[in-house]
C-alpha cells in the first residue's frame, strides 16, 4: 500500500459522513421521535423538580421545531461534507501533499461542524444550559460526548502526515 495513512483518513471521513447520513435520514424518516427529544430538553419538563434553572425553559412549539430543523440541516451538511471529503481524499490518495492538503479542508469542515453539533449543541447547550443531564429519560449527554470525542480524534488523525520517504528526507 502506497499511502496507508491517507487511506485511513479517507475511510474515517467517509464513515463519519455515513454516520451523519444515517442520523440525518433517521431524523427525516422518524421526525416525531427525535423531535420529542428536542421538545423535552428545551422545555426542561423532565429535569429535577424545583429546578432553579427553569427560567431557561423554552415552551414554544415553534421554537422547538425551528431548533430541531436546524439540527437536521446541520447534520445533513455534516454528512455531505464527510461523504464528499472522504471520496475526494480517496481519489487524491496518491496526489502531491499540496493537492491532498487542499482536499483535507472538507474533513476539517465536517469534523468542526460535527463538534459544533454534538459538543456545543448537545453537551454545552442541551446538557448544561437546559439541564438535560438531570433527565433520566431525555439525556443524550453521554452519547454526544462519545461522538464529540470521536470527531476530535478523527480531526487529529486527519491532520497527521506520513513521514517523507528516506530519499526525500535526506535532501
Amino acid at each position: 500500500m502506497k499511502h496507508p495513512l491517507r487511506l485511513l483518513q479517507a475511510l474515517t471521513l467517509f464513515l463519519a459522513g455515513t454516520f451523519g447520513l444515517f442520523v440525518f435520514a433517521g431524523n427525516l424518516m422518524d421526525y416525531d421521535s427525535n423531535f420529542q427529544f428536542v421538545r423535552h430538553v428545551l422545555s426542561m419538563d423532565t429535569t429535577f423538580e424545583g429546578n432553579a434553572l427553569m427560567w431557561r425553559a423554552i415552551e414554544s412549539p415553534v421554537i422547538h421545531h425551528i431548533a430541531y430543523i436546524g439540527i437536521i440541516i446541520a447534520e445533513g451538511v455534516f454528512a455531505t461534507l464527510g461523504l464528499i471529503g472522504g471520496v475526494k481524499l480517496f481519489r487524491l490518495r496518491d496526489a502531491s501533499v499540496a493537492a491532498y492538503d487542499k482536499a483535507r479542508v472538507w474533513g476539517y469542515a465536517a469534523y468542526g461542524l460535527g463538534f459544533l453539533i454534538w459538543f456545543v449543541g448537545f453537551i454545552i447547550v442541551g446538557s448544561e444550559w437546559f439541564a438535560m443531564w438531570q433527565s433520566s429519560i431525555w439525556n443524550g449527554k453521554d452519547t454526544a460526548m462519545g461522538i464529540s470525542t470521536l470527531w476530535a480524534g478523527f480531526a487529529v488523525l486527519l491532520a497527521m502526515n506520513e513521514p517523507a520517504p528516506a530519499a526525500e528526507s535526506s535532501k
